[in-house]
C-alpha cells in the first residue's frame, strides 16, 4: 500500500512531498507499507496531528504527550525518543518547505500474519507526512459554520486517538451531504459529546461550557490550551455534561482543533445559535488562541 498524500489533493500540495517512514525520508511515491500491517487489517494504530505556523510547531509538547499516552493505552512501544522525534518533525517540515499547515504522525503495532492475537515484540510502523493548509485564513473563522446532529456510534475509548475512525467518517459524511461543515455527536440520552473531529463548546451567560474529560471524548490539545487561556484571562468556564437542547439554546457555540484553531458555530441543523452570527466570547477566544499559537510555537 503506497502512502500518498498529495496527488489528487491539490488543496494541500501541487508538488511531490517527502514523507518519513521507519527511519527514512522518502519521496511520497516510494513510501510503501505492507498489506499485512495491523493498521490495515485491524485499525491497530494511533495517530497525532500538529499545526504548523510560520514553519514552527504549535503545542507540540502536548501533542507528543498525547501520542505517548495513546500508545501506552494500547501497549504499543513508542518507536522514537521524544527529542529525536522533535528533530525528525522539524526536518520533515523543512524538507517540504511547509510554512502553514499540518504534520500527521501515525504509529501502528507492526506487520504480522492476520490474527487477532499478535506476536510479541513486533516492530512498530511509524510514518509522518505534511499537509499544506490555510489555517489562519480559513473563511469559516469569520463567517461561522453549521453543524449536523448525528448519533454518537463510536467505540467506548474515544480518549485514545485511534485510527478507527469509521464512526466519525459516517458522521462527517452525513454532515457534508446535508450541507453542514461538521457533525455534532449526541448520545442516546441526548447529551452532547463532541464533534466528528473537533472539540465543542457552548456559551451561556458569557460562560464557556464544555464536556469534561473521560473515556467519552478525546482530550483535545487545542481544547486544553483554550481552557488554560480561560483561566489566565479570567474567562468564566465550566466543564460539565450538557444536552442537545442546551446547545440549541446557547448564546454562542464554537469548535476547536489543531487543524482549524477556533471556528464559530452559527447553526445546529436548522436552528440558529444566538443571533446566528459569531459572538463576542467566541471571537475573543479566537484572538487569544491565535496569539498563543504564534507566541508559543517552536
Amino acid at each position: 500500500m503506497i502512502v500518498r498524500v498529495s496527488r489528487g489533493f491539490p488543496e494541500y500540495h501541487s508538488m511531490s512531498l517527502e514523507v518519513y517512514l521507519n527511519g527514512k525520508f522518502l519521496p511520497e511515491g516510494e513510501a510503501k507499507i505492507s498489506i499485512f500491517d495491523r493498521a490495515t487489517l485491524f485499525g491497530d494504530a494511533v495517530y497525532e496531528v500538529a499545526a504548523v505556523l510560520e514553519s514552527r510547531l504549535v503545542n507540540l509538547s502536548h501533542h507528543l504527550s498525547r501520542l505517548e499516552r495513546s500508545l501506552a493505552e494500547i501497549s504499543i512501544p513508542c518507536p522514537v525518543a521524544r527529542d529525536d522525534l522533535l528533530a525528525l518533525i522539524r526536518e520533515l517540515v523543512a524538507r517540504n518547505g511547509l510554512r502553514e499547515g499540518l504534520v500527521y504522525m501515525q504509529v501502528t503495532r507492526g506487520v504480522a500474519e492476520r490474527n487477532y492475537i499478535c506476536p510479541e515484540n513486533l516492530t512498530p510502523t511509524f510514518f509522518m507526512f505534511t499537509q499544506q493548509k490555510n489555517i489562519l485564513g480559513n473563511e469559516h473563522s469569520s463567517s461561522g459554520i453549521a453543524l449536523k446532529v448525528f448519533p454518537d456510534i463510536r467505540w467506548s475509548r474515544r480518549d485514545i486517538k485511534s485510527v478507527n475512525l469509521l464512526g466519525q467518517v459516517l458522521a462527517k459524511q452525513a454532515a457534508h451531504s446535508a450541507g453542514a461543515f461538521e457533525a455534532l455527536l449526541v448520545e442516546p440520552d441526548n447529551h452532547v459529546t463532541e464533534c466528528g473531529s473537533t472539540s465543542f463548546f457552548i456559551c451561556r451567560d458569557r460562560k464557556i461550557i464544555t464536556r469534561p474529560l473521560s473515556h467519552d471524548i478525546l482530550p483535545g490539545v487545542t481544547r486544553k490550551a483554550l481552557l488554560s487561556l480561560c483561566k489566565t484571562n479570567r474567562v468564566a468556564m465550566e466543564e460539565r455534561r450538557f444536552t442537545l437542547e442546551e446547545a440549541l439554546e446557547a448564546e454562542e457555540a464554537f469548535i476547536s482543533s489543531a487543524s482549524s484553531f477556533v471556528i464559530p458555530v452559527t447553526h445546529i441543523d436548522d436552528c440558529p445559535i444566538g443571533n446566528s452570527q459569531p459572538g463576542p466570547v467566541t471571537l475573543a477566544m479566537q484572538e487569544l488562541y491565535i496569539a498563543h499559537a504564534r507566541s508559543s510555537a517552536i
